[in-house]
């Protein structure tokens, strides 16, 4: 198992947690920013994360691996590399998270649901409901970042790389604004 120290390290290398003031989609401010697609662009780095996933659900009889689209198709691929069994994924279609492709799930597959980073959890339910409506098993859910802190239930095994609180502030109450410090939205140039 990775320690958490070793983690937070391969997150920096790979440009995943970055630290600054940022404004999140949300519209609250933060003090890091998590790009977890970056984590997928150097296999030594997506290797050695889902490698340590999928060794927390070795002992889970495993038979396929299943993550949302778009940010969990290359960690499904991996983790089922690990565990040696298949993987698909699940897509929108008109808004609706659905199987395409012609994927399936057989009734009683036991089931792993990967998401790179869980926040609120609603991709994964998504993925979840299709699982069960499939007739399969949900056997647990993988995520490299848990960003909940532990908080988050999915009313199966959860197991995460790293699980961490990322604070977020309400832009009137932003320490980091009376800082003065310049405000970034992830993805453009400097804002204020």
């Amino acid at each position: 198992m990775l320690t958490r120290e070793r983690v937070i390290e391969i997150l920096k290398e790979a440009g995943v947690l970055q630290e600054g003031h940022f404004l999140l989609t949300s519209g609250r401010h933060s003090d890091k920013y998590m790009q977890c697609a970056k984590i997928f662009q150097d296999a030594k780095y997506s290797e050695e994360l889902c490698r340590d996933l999928a060794e927390q659900f070795a002992d889970d009889d495993i038979q396929l691996v299943i993550g949302p689209a778009i940010g969990a198709i290359q960690m499904s691929y991996e983790v089922s590399r690990h565990l040696g069994v298949k993987n698909i994924f699940a897509e929108r279609e008109n808004g609706a998270m659905t199987l395409r492709r012609g994927f399936t799930i057989e009734p009683g597959q036991r089931v792993l649901v990967v998401e790179d980073v869980v926040t609120t959890g609603g991709s994964v339910r998504e993925v979840i409901d299709i699982v069960k409506e499939q007739g399969g098993v949900v056997a647990g859910v993988g995520v490299v970042v848990d960003r909940t802190n532990g908080q988050i239930d999915f009313g199966v095994k959860l197991k995460s790389v790293i699980s961490m609180e990322v604070i977020s502030y309400e832009a009137d109450e932003c320490p980091l604004c009376k800082q003065n410090l310049p405000l970034v939205k992830p993805g453009s140039r400097k804002i204020c």
